[in-house]
C-alpha cells in the first residue's frame, strides 16, 4: 500500500469522524453554528480525498494537475510494474517500443483501477503468474484474485472504449 493510499484511508476515517461529531448535535443556535463549520471541513476534505484519489485538483479543468502526478508516481514506483521504459526482449525492435504519449495512455488507462486491482492484474499477465499463485503471494483467495482480475478487465475495456469515441 503506497502512502497516497494509507493517506486516503486516514482522511476517510476522519470524515467518518466529523459526520459522526455532527450527527451528535442538537438543534440549538450554538449547534448550528457548529454544523456550519463541520460540513465545511467535511466538504474541504472530501476535495482532499478526490483530489489524491484522482491526482487533480478538484477546482482545475487544465493544467499540470491533469497528470495525475501523485498516483502515477506511486505507479512508477511499483515493485510489479517499476517504468514503461522497460521492453521485453522480443519487442526490441525500433517499432514496437512506446513512445512517450503511448507510455502515458497506458498509465492513465491502469490508474483507473484499485491499487489491488492493479496489482492482481499486473501480477497476472505482466508477471504471468496463475490466480493461485497470486493468492498464494497476496494471502488472499483464488476467488478473490479472479474478483479482481475480473473487475480490472471491466475498468479497463470501459476505459478504453471511452477513450476510443473521443478519439
Amino acid at each position: 500500500m503506497s502512502w497516497v493510499d494509507r493517506l486516503i484511508i486516514e482522511y476517510e476515517e476522519g470524515r467518518k469522524s466529523l459526520y459522526a461529531m455532527k450527527d451528535a448535535l442538537g438543534d440549538s443556535e450554538l449547534d448550528r453554528i457548529d454544523k456550519t463549520q463541520i460540513n465545511s471541513m467535511i466538504r474541504e476534505i472530501s476535495d482532499v480525498i478526490k483530489w489524491l484519489k484522482t491526482g487533480r485538483d478538484p477546482f482545475k479543468l487544465r493544467g499540470i494537475d491533469r497528470r495525475s502526478a501523485y498516483q502515477k508516481r506511486v505507479l512508477y514506483d511499483m515493485d510489479l510494474f517499476p517504468s514503461l521504459d522497460i521492453v521485453p526482449d522480443s519487442l526490441k525492435e525500433d517499432d514496437n517500443e512506446l513512445t512517450n504519449e503511448e507510455k502515458e495512455l497506458v498509465a492513465d488507462i491502469l490508474l483507473v483501477l484499485s491499487p489491488r486491482e492493479r496489482q492482481c492484474y499486473l501480477l497476472h499477465f505482466v508477471n504471468q503468474l496463475s490466480f493461485e499463485e497470486i493468492a498464494d503471494e497476496l494471502k488472499l483467495s483464488k476467488g478473490t484474485i479472479q474478483s479482481y482480475i475480473e473487475r480490472a478487465k471491466a475498468k479497463i475495456k470501459n476505459k478504453v472504449s471511452c477513450l476510443t469515441d473521443a478519439v
